[in-house]
């Protein structure tokens, strides 16, 4: 006979409930939205169902720069995400060992998680500004959107380091590997789901980033700052339509990421699996 469940599992579910409807709720109200026929407005009700504001999308817009915004945030996530990948490895590697300063560069890393994004903006584009330098997106903004997205991978790389076992590096070592060898061999592959996570962390912090890239973009509008504009002077579903397909694009994204993650465990079960059968 099944024991009744306590008043308190449902008070949790419903709370659950709630917390979900609250996090997609307006993902899901734009969506249904941006369907919105010709004559449809920012507001339900819905006045017919079409594709004609996905359209207007891909034709020359009176106001705003999507497309070439789209494609700054693009190429500042990749560029972000390949630097945060690097980085996070060399200090997570670096903190396997004390050295004098360990715990006062922790905390300095950790500071730019608790500092406002705003003034951490303010601060890159006023010291640009001091310094002579031009105030772009792919300067600027680059080193706003690293100050974000690095302590996340170190933090994630520093987990990872702390629960790896320095065994299979000393029996590479045993067998004649150089340190090259052990990182490329023994290290990497261990250690490459996780760097899949660092770099999904890194992509989608910096393709989402408003705050810290708002005063270090210059005249160059990413993604969100578009968007932000676009709230000021669009008053059609288009506005609705492009949320949806970067939605749609970020969902895809993650996708990806899960694919490769995926993929790589399955390669490495596999050759562990042949190594373990005696298969060369």
């Amino acid at each position: 006979m099944d024991e009744k469940r306590p008043l308190s599992f449902y008070i949790l579910g419903a709370f659950f409930v709630l917390f979900l409807i609250f996090l997609y709720g307006p993902t899901f109200t734009i969506g249904i939205l941006s369907f919105q026929g010709p004559q449809g407005g920012l507001t339900f009700p819905m006045r017919g169902v079409s594709l004609h504001w996905f359209d207007q999308l891909f034709r020359q817009q009176a106001v705003g720069d999507i497309w070439g915004a789209f494609r700054r945030s693009l190429l500042l996530g990749l560029m972000v995400m390949a630097v945060t990948v690097v980085f996070s490895v060399m200090a997570g590697m670096a903190f396997r060992r004390r050295f004098p300063g360990a715990t006062v560069l922790f905390y300095l890393i950790l500071a730019s998680l608790v500092i406002p994004s705003i003034l951490v903006s303010l601060g890159v584009g006023l010291i640009f500004s001091q310094a002579g330098w031009r105030i772009h997106w792919a300067s600027s903004g680059f080193g706003a959107q690293l100050t974000w997205t690095l302590p996340f991978g170190f933090l994630i790389m520093l987990a990872v380091f702390n629960r790896f076992n320095g065994a299979y590096e000393e029996a590479a070592r045993d067998q004649g590997a150089n340190t090259w060898q052990v990182f490329r061999h023994v290290v990497l592959p261990l250690i490459a789901p996780s760097l899949i996570g660092v770099a999904l962390f890194g992509f989608t912090l910096s393709y989402d980033e408003f705050a810290r890239t708002l005063l270090t973009a210059g005249s160059r509008n990413t993604l969100p700052l578009e968007i932000f504009g676009m709230t000021t002077n669009v008053t059609s579903p288009v506005l609705y339509a492009l949320g949806t397909l970067t939605t749609l694009f970020s969902f895809g994204i993650i996708a990806v990421f899960l694919i490769v993650a995926l993929t790589v465990q399955r390669r490495r079960a596999r050759r562990a699996s042949d190594a373990g059968k005696g298969v060369a």
